[in-house]
């Protein structure tokens, strides 16, 4: 075992019982925002074996899950971006005492392992690489993709960049474009780029017009399993979670 691994589940086992409330183990429904994927993809299993709860999780669009809790979806952990879940709070559906802030994620560019690396270091550079590209995409839906939507007219390329901008209807046909061949450069955030096999990441957007994309948890306020879900939150903030975090291309919040 690495050491770095011991050092998360020998954390993990250590703030538990800082947690530990719940008089049987129990299932944990949650709905989480594609930006969270791999962390939640490496913390769970920890938090399971610490907690003995069960933890269900789906992933995908903030915005998508967002209307399915406005239709009645049942949950007890949603993950979403700060508008949609303070929205969310408003209307009664999360516990507004649980809102967290777990991380946040830069907006980086992706390209297939071994193509060329143009220059974005700087906004000029990033400007003439977006003009000199045969093609970009970017998840329409997504908050990269729509903050990457207005910033291309902020710096007066969309018009020129035309037919090859290639907006998609999630994160996930957009890593597998780029591994494909099917775009040359792809926007996502930089917890979205790493995990994809078969692609690099070409580097974060410049400072200059670098946008974060924030994880933010909550518990449902229907949710059958409060308790544990608080529980699984507070887990999520933890010192445990923090080299993993890091790891994954994020910033704790």
């Amino acid at each position: 075992m690495k050491i770095g691994r011991l050092w998360v589940v020998v954390t993990s086992l250590a703030v538990m019982p800082a947690f530990a409330g719940a008089a049987r183990a129990a299932e944990i429904t949650v709905l989480c925002s594609n930006g969270l994927r791999a962390v939640m993809q490496e913390m769970v299993p920890e938090f399971e074996r610490a907690s003995g709860h069960k933890v269900l999780v789906r992933y995908g669009l903030a915005a998508a899950f967002k209307q399915q809790i406005d239709a009645g979806e049942a949950f007890d952990v949603v993950v979403l971006t700060p508008p949609l879940i303070d929205d969310a709070i408003k209307r009664g559906l999360v516990a507004a005492d649980t809102r967290s802030v777990i991380g946040r994620a830069g907006i980086g560019v992706a390209i297939r392992a071994g193509a060329p690396r143009p220059d974005i270091g700087s906004a000029e550079a990033f400007k003439s690489a977006l003009l000199a590209a045969k093609s970009v995409g970017f998840a329409k839906e997504g908050a990269s993709g729509a903050y990457f939507a207005g910033l291309i007219g902020r710096l007066g390329v969309a018009d020129a960049m035309g037919q090859r901008l290639k907006p998609m209807p999630t994160g996930v046909e957009v890593g597998e474009a780029v591994v494909h061949g099917e775009v040359e450069l792809a926007v996502l955030p930089i917890s979205e780029i790493l995990p994809i096999r078969g692609a690099e990441l070409l580097g974060p957007f410049p400072a200059e017009v670098q946008s974060y994309v924030v994880m933010t948890a909550g518990v449902g306020a229907a949710g059958k399993e409060r308790a544990a879900a608080a529980e699984l939150i507070r887990f999520l903030k933890s010192p445990a979670a923090l080299p993993v975090i890091a790891k994954k291309g994020m910033e704790p919040g």
